[in-house]
Formats: structure tokens, sequence, C-alpha cells
């Protein structure tokens, strides 16, 4: 295949990404750019450094960084314990099933279990506890987020260990190294592409989550996706609407550069 053939098959590619990345975000900058009335207007952009504004942003860091946080600490252990159990197709087929249902169903699903009438309130009642209210708080938020991203986060990291070389951890052990000292200077370390692939694979969408945010936390947590939706939706601002989503935007090319910049020094 000559150089000259390499483009043609380019195309798709840049069409795809001129129609349904490029497009849409110039489309959303066009909108940002009016009021209700349709009058051209940089207020919004004034209006976003407002305080309400500010800690919308601050929440959705809060709770993107908890869910991505909570996250990793399952994944790790769940995926180092898959590099070392049999069966390994069928635990990873178990982990990636729950993806194949869909997002509101899920949701809906944990709705019910929550609920005050729900198999855990009913669990709670067993010791005394009474009904308690665990929907519509940031805790019952932050637990169904964990459960619908933690296999984005398991399969990255799973796919490291598997690439990681036994004959280090051997050379770790005869050299005197204890469990926790091999993990934390031999595996952990070379394992870290998988965790940096993970943590943007959950970090980047737990920043803009707006159905489950409404759904499992109701008014109890607020944050860019949940602000967006109000005014695309309810309040029909879709100037200020398309102000917070370029700004969400902006954040998530800022949080990617970065992540994509310090894996390229820790590969050289």
């Amino acid at each position: 295949m000559n150089n000259k053939g390499k483009p043609v098959y380019l195309i798709p590619y840049y069409l795809w990404i001129a129609l349904f990345v490029i497009a849409p975000v110039v489309l959303v900058i066009y909108y940002s750019l009016f009021d209700l009335d349709g009058n051209f207007t940089l207020n919004n952009y004034v209006n976003f450094f407002t305080p309400v504004y500010l800690r919308m942003t601050l929440n959705s860091f809060w709770y993107a960084f908890l869910i991505t946080a909570f996250s990793l600490l399952v994944a790790y252990p769940a995926a180092y314990l898959l590099t070392r159990t049999k069966h390994k197709q069928l635990w990873l087929l178990l982990i990636i099933l729950p993806t194949w249902i869909n997002l509101l169903l899920k949701t809906y699903a944990f709705i019910g279990i929550f609920g005050t009438f729900g198999p855990v309130n009913a669990f709670l009642d067993l010791f005394g506890m009474g009904e308690q209210q665990i929907l519509f708080t940031g805790f019952s938020f932050v637990f169904v987020s964990v459960y619908i991203f933690i296999p984005f986060m398991i399969l990255p990291i799973y796919s490291a260990l598997e690439e990681l070389n036994l004959s280090l951890l051997d050379a770790a052990r005869d050299l005197g190294a204890s469990g926790w000292t091999t993990f934390r200077r031999v595996i952990f370390p070379l394992t870290i592409s998988g965790v940096r692939s993970g943590c943007m694979a959950v970090f980047i969408p737990a920043l803009s989550l707006f159905m489950i945010t409404r759904l499992i936390a109701g008014s109890q947590v607020i944050t860019l996706g949940t602000a967006i939706e109000q005014h695309f939706l309810v309040t029909q601002d879709w100037g200020m609407g398309s102000t917070v989503a370029v700004f969400l935007i902006a954040i998530m090319a800022l949080f990617m550069i970065v992540t994509g910049g310090s894996r390229k020094g820790v590969q050289k």
C-alpha cells in the first residue's frame, strides 16, 4: 500500500470527527453566545463565574473524585484476584455483563432496592434500625455510580496486570521484599498505566452525570450535568446551558491533556 492511498481510508474517520465531534462543539459554542431572547451576549460566560456555578463545579469535581477513588479501591484488588483465579474468561464475562443492561433500567432497579420498602430497608429493619432515608442522598448517588462505572476501571487494570512480568515478582521475593513492599515498589508502578486509563474512563463521564444524579440523588446533589439538564429542559435557557457545557468540555479536554502528558512522561 503506497502512502498516497492512505488518506482515502481516513476519509470516513475525518467525516465522523467533523460531524459528530467538531460540529456539535461548534454548535454548543455558538448557542452559548446568545441569551433567552436570541440576542448576542457574553453575559453567560460572566454568570458562570458567580458563586452558584462555581459551587456546582466544585461539587462535580468532588463527586467525580469520590466515584473514581472508590471505583479504584474496589477494582484494583478485584482485577488482581482475577489474574490469579481460574476461569478468567467467565469472570470477565460476569464483570462485563452489567454493562449490556440499559443504564436507565439499572438506575430504576436501585431506586427499588434503596426505596422505603426495598430490601435494604427490610434488612435494616431486622436489626431494629427502622426505615432509613437511603435514596436522595450523596451516599446512594456515589454507590450507584461506582456500581455502574466499576467495570470500566477493572478492565484496563486487569489488562495491565496480565502484562506484568512475573519474574520481577520472584526477584522481589528473592531479595527479601515483603508482600506490601512488592506491591508498592514493583506491581503498582508497573501497572500505573492501567490505573490511569481506568481513572480517565471513570472520572470524565462521572464529571457530567445528570440522569443518575437526578433519579438517585434528587435535589441533594447539584452538579454541572444537572445544571445543563435544567437549562435545556426546564428553563429553556439554551445559552446558559451551552455555556456550562463549554466549560465542562474544556475541563474534560484539559484533564485528558494533563493525564496524557503525564503518561508520555512516564513512558519516556
